[in-house]
């Protein structure tokens, strides 16, 4: 039996996802590269990325360069969670296809 309570309500949010999705494809990403692929403002982005950092499963790094930058990256504890929300979810698609 599927425990759909056990699906990670702070990953589930379709713009949390997005960006742990994006978090978990390689190792960093630079705030307006990330800003780009999801198409969210400012606010928003930051206002789910500050939620997942409280939450400890993003680390940023702060870069002056030319022009500040800051990048994300996905920690130990956010990677973990995000792969059993996966395994969960697959879970999820095989009980719905019958297998």
């Amino acid at each position: 039996m599927l425990d759909f309570d056990k699906l990670d309500k702070l990953i589930h949010e379709k713009g949390r996802l997005s960006i742990m999705t994006l978090l978990a494809s390689r190792a960093e990403w630079p705030f307006q590269e990330l800003k780009a692929q999801l198409n969210m403002s400012d606010g928003n982005l930051i206002t789910h990325l500050r939620t997942l950092h409280q939450a400890g499963y993003v680390s940023l790094t702060k870069e002056k360069l030319e022009r500040p930058q800051t990048r994300y990256a996905l920690t130990a504890k956010g990677r973990s969670a995000f792969q059993e929300y996966l395994q969960l979810l697959e879970q999820i698609i095989q009980t719905g296809k019958g297998a």
